[in-house]
């Protein structure tokens, strides 16, 4: 959550900056700040392999490597999933980048991509 903030006040610092200095082919702040938040974002999913698709129970199991933003290290693990609409693209067996947060008690997963 630290990097997150830091983050924050970084892209709005730089978003500022880079709308004062802006000219017509430069990105504006915003757009700066979009990109750097989707790239931000993208680099801080955990590698995983789902290993089971609970769908009536909407949980997932999937053995990832370190999830940075939890401080948690590799393991085999099942997982509530935020949407089960998620779960219906996944595949048992299938490589994949995937967000996951504290919410409720629980470690939830918030969303499921494809690895590249």
């Amino acid at each position: 959550m630290k990097t997150l903030n830091t983050l924050l006040i970084l892209v709005t610092t730089l978003a500022g900056t880079a709308q004062a200095a802006s000219h017509a082919s430069a990105p504006t702040g915003a757009e700066f700040a979009k990109t750097t938040a989707v790239a931000a974002t993208s680099s801080d999913m955990a590698a995983g392999e789902i290993r089971k698709i609970d769908l009536t129970n909407n949980k997932v199991t999937i053995k990832h490597g370190e999830i940075k933003n939890l401080d948690m290290p590799g393991m085999t693990m099942v997982f509530q999933v935020k949407d089960v609409a998620l779960l219906s693209k996944a595949k048992v067996g299938e490589k994949v980048r995937f967000s996951a947060e504290k919410a409720g008690g629980a470690i939830v997963v918030t969303d499921i991509q494809p690895a590249r």
